[in-house]
């Protein structure tokens, strides 16, 4: 007669593979590379949608800004357009750091505040200090979690432009920037800028967003989340590239945070073997924008970059060393109708040299 224990073995074995396959399913996701990058959580997109449906509905309500009287000096510096409306400049700045530039900010506003408004998105975490100027002071947005190589960068300059919309109907102009932007020229040029560009569609403004169809990297970056991933609402051929950074008008600002075909597929994570092909915020808003309305887009930036000497995905920083007034003058020109008006990428220790010549040479017409 076989033996009760004789198969106790088998029992063994058995029971450790069923206890084995829960512990697979817990240690496998920690053990095992994953294949995409991090997603947007669930939670923000939820957030972000609500915030994007007031600010599409606000916008979609008559416009309550009307004609308002300038001032002397105002009238002197925009001419007729500015005693028709005032169109205002919303400045949103996009940081992971402190605001170092925000004295020299300070000057650029000056005696224009009727004109613009200010918001910062800040990365939760950073430790941010207070900006020691007022334009900045309680202009802090609820912000969230940004990373390069992924779409939250996108979330976060429409977020800022959602706050925008709602927070002020006559803000006109969005001008997305970061911590290590510096102007270039005096507000009234850049006002100046912006409403005398009246060559879109029915004369209306256009804005001003690099888009370029040719870059030798366009291949390499349309198929960084895989491959037919971005069809059919992105086809190859409408892909675009363009700078991070840029000038948006109102009818476009709405464009962008009611947008919900393409974000649905520029928000995949890209895939981990083509990490340095992922830059989502360099691409949706050219796409998006050539897509939809071509003739209201300039496909010129007012941010200056130098890509000569870039490294790992960032361009040229200038040290303290470099500025100078000719620095200044060069940067502002380029190669398209109008002057540049801002410059990247400068570090924090820049500060005083540009507050020395800030009077004499960037705040001078």
């Amino acid at each position: 007669m076989a033996s009760p224990y004789a198969a106790s073995p088998y029992v063994l074995s058995l029971l450790l593979l069923v206890l084995s396959v829960p512990a697979v399913f817990l240690l496998a996701p920690r053990l095992i590379p994953p294949r995409t990058l991090p997603a947007i959580p669930d939670a923000d997109e939820t957030e972000d949608l609500a915030l994007f449906r007031r600010a599409v509905l606000l916008s979609a309500a008559p416009s309550k800004t009307g004609p308002a009287s300038a001032s002397a000096s105002t009238s002197r510096f925009f001419g007729a357009a500015h005693r028709q409306r005032k169109q205002k400049v919303a400045f949103l700045f996009l940081t992971n750091s402190d605001l170092v530039f925000a004295p020299l900010w300070e000057k650029f506003f000056a005696g224009h505040h009727d004109l613009l408004n200010v918001y910062v998105h800040a990365d939760p975490s950073a430790a941010l200090l207070l900006p020691p100027t007022p334009s900045f002071r309680g202009r802090i947005i609820g912000g969230k979690a940004t990373a390069r190589a992924s779409a939250t960068l996108i979330s976060a300059a429409r977020r800022l432009l959602a706050t925008a919309l709602l927070d002020d109907p006559a803000n006109h102009f969005f001008a997305l920037l970061s911590q290590s932007c510096v102007p270039l020229m005096p507000f009234p040029a850049l006002y100046r800028t912006l409403a005398a560009d009246n060559a879109g569609p029915r004369g209306r403004h256009r804005s001003f967003i690099e888009i370029l169809d040719a870059e030798p990297t366009l291949h390499d970056r349309y198929y960084a989340r895989g491959d037919d991933v971005m069809l059919p609402e992105v086809p190859y051929e409408s892909f675009r590239v363009g700078s991070q950074f840029f000038v948006l008008t109102r009818r476009h600002a709405v464009m962008v945070v009611r947008d919900r075909r393409l974000w649905n597929k520029f928000k995949l994570p890209c895939l981990v073997k083509r990490k340095f092909s992922c830059y989502p915020e360099e691409h949706y808003f050219p796409t998006l924008l050539d897509m939809q309305d071509p003739a209201g887009c300039t496909k010129f930036t007012l941010t200056r970059v130098n890509w000569t000497d870039s490294f790992d995905g960032h361009p040229h920083t200038y040290q303290p060393e470099e500025v100078s007034p000719e620095l200044i003058r060069d940067l502002r020109k380029s190669n398209g109708t109008y002057s540049h008006m801002f410059a990247r990428k400068f570090a924090p220790g820049c500060l005083a040299p540009l507050m020395e010549i800030a009077d004499s040479v960037i705040l001078r017409d």
